[in-house]
């Protein structure tokens, strides 16, 4: 009786198991349309392969650098007497910014113009004499020597005392101001720095294989993290030599930066504009997938049984603005898959949803 009673309990168990078994199979045949009907058709959005024209470029990243900057220093020892500006002031080449106590310097200039006076004096006598041959050629060149020596030393001491005088060297805009009044500056100080703001240069690499594709007068464009916008430029220079470290050409670009937005030591993404344009197929970032074998698209074909996925692989090139070249696998006016990838199959129908819309830059490329 036991043993009756085991077999037809495991023999319960084993029809509960494939019970559930074929019973999960039947659900899901049904749910994809019954028994022969293959799985339901996905629900997608569709684009087509786009034939556009791209204008050749190359991409880079550097920095901004100003065309003229420099830290303004003294030349001479002294302690500071005034200071002309305020930080941030725009200035021009020659305004003052500081002056250094001269007092000393002054009063020195105005013993050697004495001296320089009675050497002056005495040579005119000098001259007169030698006229009458009353003194010696010696004697009236050592005269003319003492007059030489002493319009030197004035000019000497002129030319130390211009040193007092801080200058702004070119046209520009100062930085923060760190000095006071009274403080001791030493040869060589620091006092403030200053830059030219416009133009401006934008400084990066291109690897040396591109260095047959570059010229100057090349037009650049330019963006920042700071801002939106796009700056435009053109190569100023190329570099005579490749840095071989690196196998790459430094060039410089010069932007107008009229409005001083532009500051130098910014991060800058370059982009080298060809002169002349391509044809090439491109379709959105979003439609492509990745596997073992490279990227791949899902093409819809139009078969008997409706819109069918088939996987193609593909070979892509550039990306720009949320659209990538394709360089082989697809043919223009290919239809494929742009979203909901993630739930087709290869080989499965699909029902296009003409309510799905791209983002406008994926699909257009502006």
């Amino acid at each position: 009786m036991k043993i009756f009673l085991r077999w037809i309990i495991a023999i319960a168990i084993l029809a509960a198991i494939f019970g559930g078994i074929f019973g999960y199979k039947f659900l899901v045949q049904m749910q994809g349309g019954g028994f022969g009907g293959g799985p339901r058709p996905a629900n997608i959005s569709a684009t087509e392969v786009a034939a556009e024209q791209w204008r050749g470029q190359r991409t880079a990243v550097g920095s901004l650098s100003a065309v003229d900057q420099v830290a303004v220093s003294t030349e001479v020892a002294g302690i500071i007497k005034s200071i002309n500006f305020t930080s941030g002031e725009r200035v021009a080449a020659g305004d003052t910014l500081i002056e250094l106590d001269n007092d000393v310097d002054q009063s020195e200039l105005e013993g050697l113009n004495a001296q320089a006076e009675l050497a002056r004096i005495e040579f005119e006598r000098a001259q007169n004499l030698l006229a009458e041959s009353a003194i010696s050629q010696s004697q009236f060149d050592e005269a003319r020597a003492r007059l030489d020596s002493a319009t030197a030393a004035v000019r000497t001491q002129q030319a130390r005392l211009r040193q007092k005088t801080i200058r702004a060297p070119f046209d520009g805009v100062l930085g923060i101001r760190d000095l006071s009044v009274g403080e001791f500056l030493a040869p060589g100080t620091n006092v403030v720095e200053l830059r030219r703001l416009s133009p401006i240069y934008a400084d990066f690499t291109l690897p040396e294989r591109f260095t047959p594709d570059i010229s100057r007068g090349q037009s650049v464009e330019v963006r920042t993290s700071a801002y939106d916008d796009v700056f435009t430029g053109t190569i100023a220079v190329i570099d005579t030599g490749i840095t071989e470290d690196t196998r790459s050409i430094s060039i410089r670009a010069t932007l107008e930066n009229a409005n001083e937005r532009l500051r130098p030591g910014m991060f800058a993404r370059v982009t080298v504009l060809e002169p002349t344009s391509r044809d090439v197929l491109t379709i959105p970032r979003t439609a492509i997938n990745f596997n073992t074998y490279g990227d791949f698209v899902l093409r819809i074909n139009e078969t008997e049984q409706g819109l069918v996925s088939e996987r193609v692989q593909i070979s892509t090139g550039e990306v720009r603005d949320g659209r990538v070249e394709v360089e082989s696998g697809l043919e223009q006016g290919d239809r494929i898959v742009a979203t909901g990838t993630v739930k087709v199959r290869p080989g499965q129908p699909v029902t296009i949803d003409e309510t799905v819309s791209l983002d406008p830059a994926e699909v257009s490329g502006r």
